[in-house]
C-alpha cells in the first residue's frame, strides 16, 4: 500500500523504465506545458466562462424585470460582476469587460500576448451568455425586452449625451479597477466588493440615460443574439474612451511610482 496518495498518481522515471535525464527532459517539458497552460489557457478559458455568466445574469435580469426602475439590473449586475472577480480573479484578474482589459494593460497590470486573446474569449462569451439568456426565456418575453440589448433610442434622442454618459461611468469603474486591484498602493483585498458596487452604483445613476453598460462584451452579445445593433457604436466609444481616460491620470498622477509615468 502506498504511504499517501501523491504516490498513487506518481510514476517515477525509473518505474518507467527510462534514464535520470530522460525523466529530467519529460518533467520539464511537463513543467513548460503546464506553465504555458496556466500562464495563457487558463486565464482566457476563465474570462470566457465569467463572461459568459456575468452576461447571462445581466441580460437575464433585464428580460425578467417586471419593473421599470434600475433597481433589479443595477443590484443584479453588481452581485454577479463581484462573485465572479472574487471566484476567477486570482487566475485571470476577472476583467469580464474588453474596456477593462485595455486599461489594465495600459496601466501595467497584465502582459500584452493576453490583451487580444482576452478580449475575443470575453467577446465570445458574451454571445454565449446571452444565447443562454435567450434559450432560458419565452420568445415573446424575450423580443419585448430586446434580450437585455441596448435601445438608446428608448433613453434619449442625444446620442452626444448617451456616449458622454458611457465615458464617466467606465472611467469610475476603470479607476476602481486600477486602485483598487492594480495600483500596488491602493490595493485591497475588498477589490470585488468595490467594483461590483461601482457597477451598482453606475446603473443606478445612469441606467435611465444610456443604460449603463460600460462594457462592450455586455453590448456586443445581445446585440448579435437579438440583431439589434441601434447605435451600436455608443458602447464601444464610450467605455473605451473612458478606459483611457483613467489611464492617462493614473499614469501621470495617481499611479504607485512604477505606474506613474512622472516625478517617480
Amino acid at each position: 500500500m502506498p504511504k499517501n496518495k501523491t504516490e498513487v498518481f506518481t510514476v517515477s522515471g525509473s518505474e518507467m523504465g527510462l534514464s535520470d535525464g530522460e525523466a529530467a527532459n519529460s518533467r520539464g517539458r511537463g513543467d513548460k506545458r503546464r506553465i504555458i497552460y496556466e500562464q495563457y489557457v487558463q486565464p482566457c478559458l476563465a474570462e470566457f466562462f465569467g463572461t459568459t455568466l456575468f452576461i447571462f445574469v445581466g441580460c437575464a435580469c433585464v428580460i425578467g424585470n417586471t419593473g421599470s426602475g434600475a433597481i433589479q439590473p443595477a443590484v443584479a449586475h453588481g452581485l454577479a460582476l463581484a462573485i465572479l472577480i472574487m471566484l476567477f480573479g486570482q487566475i485571470s484578474g476577472g476583467h469580464f469587460n474588453p474596456a477593462v482589459s485595455l486599461c489594465v494593460y495600459l496601466c501595467g497590470g497584465m502582459s500584452l500576448p493576453l490583451v487580444v486573446p482576452y478580449i475575443l474569449a470575453q467577446m465570445v462569451g458574451g454571445m454565449a451568455g446571452a444565447g443562454l439568456a435567450k434559450a432560458m426565456f419565452p420568445p415573446l418575453e424575450y423580443q419585448s425586452s430586446l434580450g437585455g440589448a441596448f435601445n438608446p433610442e428608448g433613453f434619449s434622442n442625444d446620442l452626444g449625451k448617451i456616449a458622454l454618459a458611457e465615458l464617466i461611468m467606465t472611467t469610475f469603474l476603470t479607476t476602481t479597477v486600477v486602485m483598487a486591484a492594480v495600483n500596488s498602493k491602493t490595493s485591497t483585498q475588498l477589490a470585488p466588493f468595490c467594483i461590483g458596487l461601482t457597477v451598482t452604483a453606475n446603473i443606478l445613476a445612469g441606467g435611465t440615460l444610456s443604460g449603463a453598460c460600460m462594457n462592450p462584451a455586455r453590448a456586443f452579445g445581445p446585440a448579435v443574439v437579438a440583431n439589434h445593433w441601434g447605435h451600436h457604436w455608443i458602447y464601444w466609444v464610450g467605455p473605451v474612451c473612458g478606459a483611457l481616460s483613467t489611464v492617462i491620470y493614473v499614469r501621470l498622477f495617481f499611479g504607485d511610482r512604477k505606474t506613474r509615468l512622472i516625478l517617480k
